[in-house]
């Protein structure tokens, strides 16, 4: 589609064969794309930085807020539920960058009262009072890459940081932030289940509110792909680590509302939640995407990747490097994709309020579903079974 048409309000207003009955919550992504260095199991677009102090914060900050000007008519009077800068590493940019990009957010946006700003954070740039001075900046919720504790597997994955850096970034998280999450691996190159356990009993020791827990899995044009690590756990030994994970954020306290989150009563991360429900988002920045409904479309963008020629480009007030609608087709598998995760599943209404879809679009992967014993229907409420989480990209797949 013509990147002249990107911004272009009544073109996405135009009549359709949708039939949208409202739109859903609105989110803003906002992609901070360095890294002091490059995991090599990332496949996220970040780009090793090495100095901090050279940071082009003010540049890019400016480029970002350009861009987000670009784009309100696409979203104008829409209220703004969670915004969350993620990366890369965000938490590289000093927080006197972070305040001015807040509140130039605040400015251009209008936030809801209680709107979660979420910032992610790693370990190794962590330094005594920093979390203070991004709260100042108005960040409200902090996400921290643990991704693990003992030294052997930090330096496996690739880790900037120590295991006491950690340890000490996740102390003054839970002192300065009532909303904080921390992020942990498994299935690790040469990991035993006592292992695991030792992980989960110091998530248990910190009093996490939040923990993302992700498999490590050997994703394309990483360096891990090219060169996997040995010693992977084989597929028995990952449920039997997923077992103990289930047993032990039990024991925590910690519910599991989606397949790798898990949350004590009120602290579920509220962005995710808003792609798992398949509610819009703006995404700005390098090679951010983003999804926007309107009364008979969903539109897909994707900003430029690399950082220099992004800022260069929002400059220029074309930072979008691709645009393409949504076809009726691609919808059901879209919004399965994201809905599937969620444990308490999810009304069949919403499918037809965020796609315009009438639920019967669903009925071939659906009944396929059923049969297999990977979902359950009752009363228009479909929820995955046990069984279904375990097996989840092969329920997605009944949907293409």
């Amino acid at each position: 589609m013509s990147l002249s048409r990107v911004f272009d309000v009544a073109h996405w207003m135009r009549p359709g064969t949708l039939q949208l009955q409202g739109l859903p919550p609105l989110s803003l992504y906002v992609h901070l794309p360095w890294c002091l260095k490059k995991c090599p199991y990332c496949d996220f677009n970040s780009h090793a930085w090495g100095d901090p102090q050279a940071l082009p914060a003010d540049d890019y900050v400016q480029a970002l807020l350009l861009d987000l000007e670009a784009s309100l008519g696409l979203v104008w009077g829409r209220p703004v539920h969670s915004v969350f800068l993620g990366g890369g590493t965000p938490s590289l940019f000093s927080p006197e960058a972070i305040a001015s990009l807040v509140s130039g957010i605040r400015a251009r946006l209008p936030l809801v009262p209680d709107c979660e700003i979420t910032l992610e954070a790693n370990p190794g740039t962590f330094e005594r009072d920093r979390f203070r001075g991004f709260r100042e900046a108005g960040i409200n919720r902090l996400s921290v890459g643990v991704q693990s504790f003992q030294p052997e597997q930090l330096e496996r994955l690739g880790r900037v940081h120590t295991a006491d850096q950690a340890l000490a970034a996740l102390e003054e998280a839970a002192q300065v932030f009532d909303r904080w999450n921390l992020d942990l691996m498994y299935a690790l190159p040469q990991q035993t289940l006592a292992q695991l356990q030792g992980e989960l009993a110091q998530v248990a020791r910190l009093q996490a509110p939040h923990v993302s827990i992700y498999q490590l899995t050997l994703e394309p044009n990483t360096v891990f792909a090219k060169f996997p690590p040995q010693g992977l756990p084989d597929e028995d030994q990952a449920y039997d680590m997923l077992d103990e994970i289930m047993r032990a954020s039990q024991a925590m306290g910690l519910s599991r509302y989606e397949v790798s989150a898990f949350a004590r009563p009120g602290q579920v991360c509220r962005h995710n939640l808003n792609y798992w429900q398949f509610g819009d988002y703006l995404g700005i920045g390098a090679g951010a995407h983003g999804k926007l409904s309107f009364a008979h479309r969903v539109v897909r963008q994707v900003r430029h990747r690399d950082p220099l020629r992004y800022m260069a480009s929002a400059r220029e007030g074309q930072a979008v490097a691709q645009v393409e609608e949504v076809g009726r087709q691609a919808l059901p598998f879209e919004f399965m994709l994201n809905a599937l995760r969620l444990v308490d599943g999810f009304s069949l209404a919403w499918f037809t309020e965020r796609t315009g879809l009438p639920a019967s679009a669903l009925e071939p992967g659906l009944n396929q579903a059923l049969e297999a014993g990977w979902v359950t229907l009752d009363n228009g409420w479909l929820r995955p079974t046990p069984k279904g989480l375990d097996f989840l990209s092969n329920v997605q797949q009944l949907f293409l």
